[in-house]
């Protein structure tokens, strides 16, 4: 009984270990995003730090900066590029071709290169308080 309680135990450790290797505990994303949600929701880095959100949901979203919440001197930001948090939210409700949206399993990247806080949402799931926020530390 000894022997097989000790197999088992070395064959569950060989697989967490083996799992690491095969990519299976690697996250390649800093946030994911749930059917309504920015997981985490708040996220601290350090200036010159870039971040990646993955779609983890098989939900499309977009990730759009709120531009009264993001630092002064920073540089705006939101999937499809737009300049603006209007153009932004004009190209989603004219349902134009490039209107943000990421699907499933896609990612967006930005990489914050001033101190502060910035505050970003989803917007077709603004209404279900689908935010998060970045905040960046010197």
């Amino acid at each position: 009984m000894e022997r097989r309680a000790y197999l088992t135990g070395m064959g569950s450790a060989a697989v967490v270990g083996l799992a690491g290797c095969m990519g299976f505990l690697e996250e390649d994303y800093d946030v994911g995003m749930s059917p309504t949600d920015f997981e985490p929701r708040d996220l601290t880095v350090d200036v010159g730090t870039t971040v990646v959100w993955k779609n983890t949901s098989s939900r499309g979203h977009t990730i759009t900066a709120y531009e009264n919440a993001i630092p002064a001197e920073a540089s705006f930001f939101a999937t499809g590029e737009f300049e603006s948090e209007q153009a932004a939210r004009e190209a989603w409700n004219t349902g134009r071709e490039n209107d943000g949206i990421i699907g499933p399993s896609e990612t967006y990247e930005h990489t914050f290169e001033v101190p502060g806080r910035y505050d970003y949402f989803c917007i077709p799931h603004e209404s279900e308080s689908m935010a998060g926020a970045i905040v960046v530390e010197e």
